[in-house]
């Protein structure tokens, strides 16, 4: 991969990217005193919103506003289609992937990918094989991160298939443009994102048998970190938020507990992971799941989105196979390229990996949220090391990447408009078919130089526009 940053707005030369134009005119006819004033109404409005995320283990208090940027990440039509079509691809393939897992079992027996590094993994679940779902649809709702290199190229970073999360700041940075900047829009076509929750419904509901299913979202809480999230969503979709004590199971079926009585429940839009679900089955501690949920699922009784065991495909140590998987159930090449991956499994890779510590970034093949990773240039040599000795306890549970050249856009930031690094989390919604609004989540790293733009990790976001070429 090139390690020079591609500019989102501006070309090698300097000039503005045609999709851009409109912007930069706006921009520059635009004083400071009134993008900082604007600025400083959005951080109001989200506060009033209650739009935040819980940020686990900070003494300073766990509620945390997700900095929201108001200079807008811009994509013509023309490469939106493009990463459609890739987002589609993949997400088509991880599906198939998940079904033949749980039933033939087919790329294992063809030698593409190995049973151990399947099997093996925490994430699959023994309770899956065997069960058929509607559509056989595993991932109703996933998350493809993708990061531009140098040449402008797109790269998928990874996949999210269990709790994908984030699309309530896509909805809601959305909003909050239209309201400070109406005239953007009407002087340019962008391509809408509201129908987000009638597309999500939709793909719940075409995912049960049934003509009227009834569907609720799950939630663990109000101490968890997207829980602003999950009531967005239910409240968009009119449908009920409901906790694990909000439910039980009788005869192989979940009723949701109302003023009115029982009331059956036949689509859950889970929001929790897969060892809280049902304390019979999984984790017995679990204080957040309903007890025999297992049961009804198993007896098909009720839908569960997405699925039990769809872990084990966005495990960042099956990722290095997804474009395999895409040649071998669909017969064709990828869209979208992987980045270039060391499985530290394999001992001929990890001894390259221990080789250039202070260059690439490593990764926990079960983390998330920014966590539990090294990123080799920007780390003191104490941090290596101590990394080094964790990759040689437990090598299979890493696996190493180059340093990203993710691409910048101009960001308001205290000293004015700087480039910082960006990436983008599109949303793929599977029911009768595949399915994403133009745009997604475009979270950036705030931090000047930084890569990692996890909200966890000081990140913040930015409105995604389509614009029409």
């Amino acid at each position: 991969m090139a390690r020079t940053f591609y500019d989102e707005m501006y070309d090698a030369s300097g000039a503005v990217r045609p999709h851009y134009r409109e912007f930069a005119r706006w921009l520059a006819e635009t004083p400071d005193d009134l993008l900082a004033q604007r600025r400083r109404e959005a951080d109001l409005l989200f506060h009033r919103a209650g739009i935040t995320f819980t940020l686990y283990g900070d003494d300073q208090g766990t509620e945390r506003l997700i900095p929201f940027d108001i200079i807008p990440r811009s994509i013509p039509a023309s490469e939106w289609r493009v990463v459609e079509r890739g987002c589609i691809q993949r997400v088509q393939a991880l599906n198939l992937f998940l079904a033949d897992l749980y039933h033939d079992q087919r790329i294992i027996k063809a030698g593409i990918i190995p049973a151990e590094q399947v099997l093996a993994n925490e994430g699959y679940q023994m309770a899956m094989q065997g069960l058929d779902l509607h559509r056989d649809i595993y991932a109703h709702i996933a998350g493809v991160d993708l990061v531009r290199d140098g040449d402008g190229s797109y790269y998928v970073l990874e996949d999210n298939l269990r709790t994908p999360s984030g699309v309530s700041y896509m909805l809601e940075d959305r909003k909050m443009m239209m309201r400070l900047f109406p005239e953007l829009f009407a002087a340019q076509r962008v391509a809408p994102v509201d129908h987000y929750p009638n597309l999500l419904l939709d793909a719940l509901k075409s995912s049960s048998p049934l003509d009227n299913p009834t569907v609720v979202v799950l939630t663990p809480g109000r101490f968890n970190s997207a829980y602003f999230e999950h009531a967005f969503l239910a409240r968009e979709m009119g449908v009920e938020l409901v906790e694990g004590a909000d439910l039980f199971v009788r005869d192989d079926k979940v009723y949701m507990r109302t003023t009115a009585g029982a009331r059956q429940v036949d689509v859950i839009y889970r929001r929790l992971d897969d060892a809280f679900l049902d304390p019979l089955a999984f984790n017995p501690d679990s204080m957040l799941g309903v007890a025999g949920l297992l049961s009804a699922y198993r007896s098909r009784n009720v839908v569960l989105a997405n699925a039990i065991g769809t872990g084990v495909a966005d495990d960042k140590s099956i990722y290095p196979y997804v474009g395999d998987m895409i040649r071998f159930y669909l017969d064709e090449e990828p869209i979208l390229k992987n980045v270039p991956t060391w499985q530290c499994r394999k001992p001929e890779e990890l001894s390259h990996v221990l080789a250039n510590l202070s260059e690439l970034v490593v990764k926990e093949t079960q983390g998330s949220g920014g966590y539990g990773m090294l990123v080799g240039p920007a780390a003191s040599k104490a941090e290596i090391e101590n990394f080094r000795a964790r990759l040689m306890a437990k090598p299979e549970a890493y696996i190493a990447q180059p340093t990203l050249c993710l691409s910048t856009c101009p960001t308001f930031v205290e000293r004015g408009i700087a480039p910082r690094h960006i990436d983008l989390r599109p949303f793929v919604l599977t029911g009768r078919e595949t399915r994403l609004v133009p745009g997604g989540l475009t979270r950036v790293a705030l931090r000047e130089g930084s890569l990692v733009v996890n909200s966890s990790q000081g990140g913040g976001t930015k409105d995604t526009w389509v614009v029409e070429d």
